[in-house]
């Protein structure tokens, strides 16, 4: 019976990475960007989203900075390549996509 619970248990372990991975990816942000009030610097995140639609939460890590959670527009999209839309205003870079293999990401 415990071999049995161990082998139900590394299962369900293994089929968890699997299942985030769906809303989850990575993106290269080419230069320091505002989102929201926050401004990330230049480099490689791992974006997450919590459901589709208008409702959304996204959140951009990086290892060495603390997490930026904001809201975004999730609409189904298929892309051949992945990349960040930035607009300028007032001299700064304004994060407004995330184009990504399945989705983007619109704040």
């Amino acid at each position: 019976m415990k071999r049995f619970l161990g082998f139900i248990f590394v299962c369900t372990l293994l089929a968890v990475p699997a299942f985030a991975a769906k809303n989850s990816q990575t993106v290269t942000i080419p230069d320091a960007v505002q989102v929201g009030s926050t401004v990330l610097p230049a480099g490689d995140y791992k974006v997450s989203w919590t459901a589709s639609g208008a409702t959304a939460q996204v959140t951009l890590a990086k290892k060495g900075i603390t997490p930026v959670t904001v809201s975004a527009q999730v609409v189904e999209q298929k892309n051949s390549h992945s990349g960040v839309s930035i607009n300028t205003e007032g001299g700064k870079g304004v994060l407004k996509t995330i184009l990504l293999s399945n989705v983007n990401l619109v704040f």
